[in-house]
């Protein structure tokens, strides 16, 4: 027996955007640790200062140091 889901239920990314997108604006103080590498591209993680010791273990975001600018240059 399968179910359909209502139309009603049904959700498109497009909403779930526009939803995080209408709450207010706040700023979030962010930690940024640089972890260089001899043979590699240096990686830069990113998470809110705010957080917990716990919290930062899904509250983040990493990538190559190449990746992130100063937003103050780039205005």
């Amino acid at each position: 027996m399968s179910q359909t889901p209502h139309e009603d239920d049904e959700t498109t990314d497009q909403q779930h955007v526009s939803d995080l997108t209408d709450t207010p604006e706040r700023e979030v103080d962010l930690e940024c640790l640089v972890v260089q590498y001899r043979n590699l591209a240096d990686r830069c993680t990113i998470t809110p200062s705010e957080c917990s010791a716990e919290a930062k273990l899904t509250h983040w975001l990493s990538a190559d140091r190449t990746a992130f600018v100063d937003l103050e240059e780039r205005r």
